[in-house]
């Protein structure tokens, strides 16, 4: 049953998102007011072209405030090379990516273009439907 559940059947489709260009000071305060760990970087066309996670986040509130830096556009602080699940990937597959990698979150593509993300929350209570 958990391989025939597809990850677009619990990803959030209304999700936060960033531009390249976007404050990244800005940005910072729009995921602490959504209580997010990141949010993935897009594009005109929708297209993922990065990730800014809190990590990221911490360095430039490090730089702003010990080494009284500026800030910059998202695109200077976003991590490029990003893990992605595919829309129509197993919830299954996605459950064992959470357990052996580090992140919170996952985009969603369909081909390059953003669809979505997956936390593990609604992984988890996904899961707990089944139980």
């Amino acid at each position: 049953m958990l391989k025939s559940m597809l990850v677009k059947d619990y990803m959030v489709e209304d999700h936060l998102s960033f531009s390249p260009d976007m404050e990244v000071l800005d940005a910072i305060d729009r995921l602490l007011e959504h209580r997010l760990s990141g949010a993935p970087v897009v594009d005109g066309s929708g297209c993922l072209v990065g990730y800014l996670s809190e990590k990221d986040c911490l360095k430039v509130a490090l730089n702003a405030t010990y080494y009284e830096q500026p800030g910059g556009p998202v695109s200077q602080f976003m991590t490029r090379q990003v893990k992605t699940l595919d829309a129509d990937s197993s919830l299954a597959d996605a459950v064992e990516l959470f357990v052996a990698e580090p992140y919170r979150s996952y985009p969603v593509i369909d081909g390059s273009r953003l669809v979505g993300q997956l936390t593990r929350r609604e992984a988890l209570l996904a899961l707990k439907k089944l139980a």
